[in-house]
């Protein structure tokens, strides 16, 4: 289909590869060379369609942002020419990251003002939580390792966004990786016009303001900050535990804050993260995406952030806005990237050494003894930069009785650390970080494992029949040849899980986030509850 973009155009539907609209007569290839297929969304200040470019081989699709202004009084033209501009300038400089769509093109025609984006294909967070329910606090702690090392590169760039939230937010079918669109609403120091007639500013302020409910009042009031961007992430992650969006949250009548978190199961840990995130006062809530990283401690996670910051050199790198037709072939020269990637290293680095040296006290403090082996501990005389290094990439050896015990004491955090062999049948380890941890051939049998994260963790030929697994988070987790048989798996986050061979004969898969095709590798039986939470084979 071609379909017109003259905004009166009363049928601007037509058939494929038509030169003109049958209905209004304006020509239906932009630029001689896209053609809008049809219409993604529409908001107070212009409208977004999907078109492909035709002068490319292939004819890739792209993204066609229209602008379209409230009226044609010359004030109210020349401003939404500056929001163009704003917003085209504000992705020439930051759309080389992995995580922002990349400009390809931006020009006039006709008093209409468009951005050619690159197309990301995927499903909003917004489609996620409708879709699939609502998030666990390790999705969440996910979700915010992928987030906040782009918010502090975009803030880098003296960029705030001003309209984080659900709807902005896609997850890449490619790669899964979360990617930031629609910076119309960015503030980089652009001086509005002056002296423009009232009905002008507000149809731009009307836009660029951001959505209410997600928009901090210092924003509200047009005086946004970085720390701005950070509230409104922290109302993402309120919608992503409730499915809930502001306008359905009760508020507090007397200081304004939103009443959350009696409707989320979360540590407390986390509900002091997420209480300084969505501080109504600027003063108290965190300045930059680094102390929330420093207050989340995620050190399970670094190593990803850092991944998806890296960026890579090439001396035959074409323009910003030279076209692309692979999403993967992203390549980033920007100094400004390398500094935001230092910047989550140097995090990643603080939080590794101090872990480090808790991890040596306890050590001593628990096993005590000579029965400790020696190569446990960091030698006084040994490098200690080598040996933090080393103790990062390849994780501390626990047995059962040191864990058990770490766990009554109030430790929930054993990220990385080689477990396997493991006896820990019918523990209590639920709302535990297993993150990249090393499981195989654990025995986890009957143990309450629920709301647990084992992102990227190795369990391959794991025991867990008849574990409590539900709202346990598997994501990229290696589940190869496991055990399942009569495990509780209700509402578990299975995506990118590796269960070739896994024994899902009797297992609850009640609304757990899985893929007909992953169950295609794995062994079921008539008593397996598929996530629809009807019984049978597949």
């Amino acid at each position: 289909m071609s379909y017109c973009l003259n905004p009166t155009c009363p049928n601007p539907e037509n058939v494929a590869y038509s030169q003109r609209c049958q209905s209004c007569g304006s020509r239906l290839l932009l630029r001689d060379r896209y053609r809008v297929s049809k219409p993604l969304g529409q908001g107070g200040f212009g409208a977004t369609f999907l078109a492909q470019d035709e002068a490319l081989p292939g004819e890739p699709s792209c993204v066609i942002k229209q602008l379209r202004p409230s009226g044609n009084a010359p004030h109210v033209l020349q401003m939404a020419r500056e929001l163009f501009e704003r917003e085209a300038r504000t992705l020439g400089k930051i759309g080389n990251h992995p995580q922002v769509p990349r400009l390809l093109d931006y020009f006039e025609e006709q008093e209409q003002f468009y951005l050619v984006q690159e197309y990301i294909s995927g499903a909003t967070l917004q489609q996620e939580v409708k879709s699939n329910g609502v998030y666990s606090e390790a999705g969440v702690k996910q979700f915010l390792s992928e987030i906040l090392p782009l918010l502090q590169y975009i803030h880098e760039q003296k960029v705030i966004h001003r309209d984080i939230k659900p709807a902005n937010l896609i997850r890449r079918t490619q790669d899964a990786r979360m990617v930031l669109i629609d910076f119309g609403a960015v503030k980089n120091q652009v001086t509005q016009v002056a002296g423009a007639a009232q009905s002008g500013q507000t149809a731009l302020t009307a836009y660029a303001i951001g959505t209410p409910g997600f928009a901090p009042p210092e924003q509200m009031a047009m005086r946004p900050v970085y720390a701005s961007d950070i509230y409104a992430l922290g109302v993402t992650c309120i919608y992503l535990l409730t499915s809930k969006t502001p306008k359905d949250l009760e508020y507090n009548p007397t200081t304004g804050e939103m009443m959350w978190e009696q409707l989320v199961y979360v540590s407390g840990h986390l509900t002091s993260v997420l209480r300084k995130m969505l501080d109504v006062s600027v003063r108290n809530r965190y300045q930059s995406a680094t102390e929330v990283l420093r207050a989340l401690e995620m050190e399970p996670y670094l190593d990803s952030l850092a991944k998806g910051l890296l960026v890579k050199n090439d001396s035959n790198t074409k323009e910003k806005t030279t076209p692309h037709t692979e999403n993967s072939a992203i390549l980033c020269s920007n100094p400004s990237a390398v500094a935001a990637n230092t910047g989550v290293a140097q995090v990643a680095a603080a939080i590794r050494a101090r872990r480090a040296k808790i991890a040596e006290a306890a050590a001593n403090s628990d096993a005590g003894r000579s029965h400790q082996a020696p190569k446990a501990a960091i030698l006084p005389n040994s490098n200690s930069h080598s040996s933090n290094t080393q103790h990062s990439k390849m994780g501390r050896k626990l047995d059962s009785q040191t864990l058990l015990t770490a766990y009554l004491k109030g430790r929930r955090d054993f990220a990385l650390h080689n477990l396997n062999f493991l006896n820990l049948q019918g523990s209590d380890l639920s709302e535990t970080n297993f993150h990249s941890a090393q499981l195989q051939s654990a025995n986890l049998q009957g143990a309450n494992l629920h709301n647990s994260d084992f992102g990227r963790a190795s369990l391959t030929r794991a025991n867990l029949r008849d574990a409590n697994l539900s709202k346990a988070y598997f994501n990229h987790a290696d589940l190869e040849g496991a055990d399942l048989r009569g495990a509780d798996l209700s509402h578990a986050h299975l995506s990118n899980a590796n269960l070739r061979g896994a024994n899902l004969c009797g297992a609850n898969l009640t609304g757990a986030k899985i893929l007909d095709e992953q169950l295609a590798l794995a062994k079921t039986n008539w008593m397996t509850i598929r996530p629809n939470g009807k019984r049978g084979l597949l």
